[in-house]
């Protein structure tokens, strides 16, 4: 499945003395990518990265862990399992990751706020990263799901307008 710039990715972490042995014909099918590119890839396949300033603010579900294999629900407990699994077997959720793009420099942490109930945050920013070439941002968000219908703004309720994306995945419903 493609998952993010219309193609499958693959991480290959190799020593620069592996690279230099492969073939010419390995390294011309391959195409070495900058950090802030892979991390951009991240954000539009969806997959979230939980760093310092958002850690302990979602549950896996939330930034959808579930849907792109970062949680395995028949293996072992671990510390919240309880809250984790009620949510994925009642299905109770009312927030989960969205992909959004604006024209001001985003990060992670960042609150989101929705035209609907400005007077409270709607969300979070999970991760952000610039477009190449370009002054815009896209970002992985986290956002209440009753929020998706209005204008949103990151920062604060008058910031910046955000436009919401496209995932490479299906959101199930919550009936």
């Amino acid at each position: 499945r493609s998952d993010a710039f219309g193609q499958a990715r693959y991480q290959w972490v190799i020593s620069s003395s592996v690279l230099k042995e492969l073939n010419d014909a390995l390294q011309t099918e391959l195409q070495i990518v900058e950090p802030q590119i892979w991390r951009l890839g991240d954000i539009l396949a969806g997959i979230p990265e939980v760093r310092e300033q958002t850690k302990e603010q979602f549950v896996p579900q939330m930034v959808n862990f579930e849907l792109v294999g970062g949680v395995n629900f028949n293996k072992g407990c671990y510390p919240g399992q309880e809250v984790v699994a009620r949510s994925q077997y009642r299905g109770t959720l009312k927030r989960r990751a969205f992909v959004v793009h604006g024209s001001q420099p985003m990060s992670a942490g960042q609150e989101v706020f929705s035209s609907a109930d400005p007077g409270q945050p709607a969300g979070m920013v999970v991760n952000a990263a610039p477009l190449p070439g370009t002054d815009n941002w896209s970002a992985l968000v986290e956002l209440k799901l009753n929020a998706l219908d209005s204008d949103l703004h990151v920062g604060t309720a008058g910031g910046a307008a955000i436009q919401l994306g496209q995932l490479p995945y299906e959101i199930p419903s919550a009936d």
